[in-house]
């Protein structure tokens, strides 16, 4: 299995990583056949707080039918995050995703990018809500059900609010590409049980 980690400008470190380590752990210590390519618009992304990364693939030259899931960190707006997280290629890339019902698993903010993309529209989803739900409304305006909980799954997708939910979200979609019990065996292991 392979996973396409999209990383736009401006990303946030903390919810790349945990599907790094989450996939990581997975593979190395359970093996479970999954491996991840990280991918971008240029071949060297940096994050909010200034980490570049190093990128396999870049989007121009994606294959989705090569991928079994795709994976989207959020990212300061106020850093430039939207300019690539809701450009057109990102979108079409989501909508194929969407069109192959492969699983998309998004943190926080990345959330936008899926309501632009159109494919959240009439479902079950969140973002950050650290704002007296502020940003959470902006979501609402694309047609979305908003739902208050830390990590809310509909069908394929897979929403969450803030960074410190990215470990669980990473989670879920190892449950999604394994099963619940390969998923809590590395989910103890990384102590998070």
């Amino acid at each position: 299995m392979k996973i396409l980690l999209l990383c736009a400008k401006a990303f946030e470190t903390l919810e790349f990583s945990a599907f790094i380590d989450v996939m990581g752990w997975a593979r190395e210590d359970y093996k479970c056949n999954i491996s991840i390519d990280i991918c971008g618009f240029e071949k060297i992304v940096t994050s909010t707080f200034g980490v570049s990364v190093m990128m396999d693939v870049l989007i121009d030259d994606i294959n989705v039918e090569e991928y079994d899931a795709l994976a989207i960190p959020g990212g300061f707006r106020e850093f430039g995050f939207n300019e690539e997280a809701l450009d057109v290629r990102t979108l079409d890339l989501i909508k194929k995703f969407d069109y192959y019902e492969k699983p998309i698993a998004s943190v926080c903010v990345a959330a936008f990018a899926l309501a632009e993309s159109g494919v959240l529209k009439g479902r079950n989803a969140t973002t950050y809500h650290l704002d007296n739900g502020k940003t959470q409304g902006e979501l609402a305006k694309y047609g979305i059900n908003i739902i208050n909980k830390p990590v809310v799954i509909d069908k394929n997708i897979i929403t969450s609010y803030c960074p410190e939910t990215a470990p669980e979200v990473a989670f879920k979609l190892l449950e999604m590409l394994t099963n619940t019990e390969k998923m809590q065996q590395v989910k103890g292991a990384m102590g998070y049980n």
